[in-house]
């Protein structure tokens, strides 16, 4: 039986530029799945207004992906041994502005053929 991503989970601290970007990007390229995004670092998240990262994001998403290993961390700091999602982590550091092209690029390279290859299914 094939597992079917259906909901796409990306993390990175305040939720402004690296995974609001990857959610925008990849919702615009496979308009069937859903993506959404997260900040971890609730304070800038509320300062900001933008989305915070919730229990209920991570129960449902069905892929995890965070820009940093420190964003892994958190995740797990916070819920211990309830987490029984893989995480994977991208390794984008917070260097780039919302959209760039130089973001959009790298987040192509590391998923774009991923993502090809299990929405396939």
């Amino acid at each position: 039986m094939d597992i079917v991503y259906k909901n796409i989970l990306f993390i990175c601290s305040a939720n402004k530029q690296r995974s609001k970007t990857a959610e925008d990007y990849f919702s615009a390229k496979y308009p069937k799945k859903t993506f959404t995004s997260a900040g971890t670092n609730l304070k800038i998240c509320k300062r900001e207004g933008t989305n915070p990262l919730t229990i209920e994001l991570l129960e449902e998403a069905d892929l995890i992906f965070v820009m940093e290993n420190m964003h892994k961390k958190q995740i797990i700091d916070f819920l211990g041994d309830k987490l029984t999602k893989d995480i994977t982590i991208l390794n984008i550091s917070d260097l780039y502005k919302y959209y760039s092209k130089e973001l959009i690029d790298i987040l192509e390279d590391k998923l774009g053929k991923y993502f090809e290859k299990i929405f396939a299914l």
